[in-house]
């Protein structure tokens, strides 16, 4: 899986801390109120490997959704 890419819809997650070799102090993720039914669609083995992104974690539907 790569860390980079959002796991719901596969388009950059805009994750600072995915982006960088080493701890960041800033960014969008961290401030966001995450939905918590667009982490529940997720399988299992997918939870805690990456940062949704800015829109699936608004809970909004991908642009682009796998599949």
């Amino acid at each position: 899986m790569n860390p980079e890419l959002c796991p719901r819809c596969g388009q950059r997650n805009q994750c600072a801390q995915a982006e960088s070799a080493t701890a960041v102090s800033d960014c969008w993720c961290f401030s966001a109120a995450i939905d918590p039914e667009a982490l529940d669609s997720l399988p299992l083995e997918q939870r805690n490997r990456a940062c949704l992104c800015p829109i699936c974690a608004r809970g909004l539907t991908p642009r682009n959704p796998p599949g």
